[in-house]
């Protein structure tokens, strides 16, 4: 009899917990979860979009380390300016002397980080040339990651007779002491160093974007 007792107690047991009936309500057990959809990232990506976060809300200044073939319009103070963080996007303007139309764009996209170049014109308005970059296409490392041109980019300088461009990547190196912005192609290479260890006074708001 002892054992038809144990029998009938467990099985009346697991019919509750089968049901929701132990400890969790009805309405409980009928509610649905609602999560926005994650945002999926890599350690290595991770890391390299928080070393360039930590210094949110400095500028520093920089000086051309290649220029392969020598072009102009680098001349003057060259200041970046890492001005607007969030978790997914870094907003960091890039100063040329009293030219303020650059702002590099880095935004996770949950298949690794986008750079993108917003340019504008000193009214604020968009450059005929603006919005290209590159996507990043395989794990690269917590202190360098590489951008292959994307197919906007491609389409856009095509359209802008700059066919040349369509093979470009930009490359970022961030260390302790050292934040490095660079692009190569075939036939062209082109790097600025920036001197992490010394903040400079901010810049000006860049074209374009209002004043915070």
């Amino acid at each position: 009899m002892k054992k038809i007792v144990h029998t009938l107690s467990f099985t009346a047991a697991a019919v509750l917990v089968a049901t929701g009936c132990s400890n969790i309500s009805a309405a409980q057990a009928s509610t649905p979860i609602v999560k926005p959809a994650p945002l999926v990232s890599i350690p290595t990506h991770d890391a390299f979009f928080e070393h360039l976060r930590a210094h949110c809300g400095k500028a520093y200044e920089g000086q051309v380390s290649v220029n392969n073939p020598v072009s102009s319009g680098f001349e003057g103070r060259l200041i970046m300016h890492v001005r607007k963080c969030s978790e997914n996007e870094l907003q960091i303007p890039f100063h040329v002397g009293d030219n303020h139309s650059r702002t590099w764009i880095l935004t996770k996209t949950g298949s690794g980080i986008s750079l993108k170049h917003d340019h504008r014109m000193p009214d604020g308005s968009y450059d005929e040339l603006t919005m290209y970059g590159g996507h990043t296409v395989d794990a690269g490392f917590e202190n360098s990651q590489s951008f292959p041109v994307d197919q906007y980019s491609k389409e856009l300088f095509a359209a802008l007779g700059i066919p040349a461009s369509n093979t470009n990547i930009w490359q970022m190196y961030i260390y302790p002491e050292e934040f490095t912005y660079r692009l190569i192609r075939e036939g062209r290479e082109f790097r600025v160093d920036f001197d992490l260890t010394t903040p400079v006074d901010l810049p000006p708001t860049p074209w374009g974007y209002a004043d915070e």
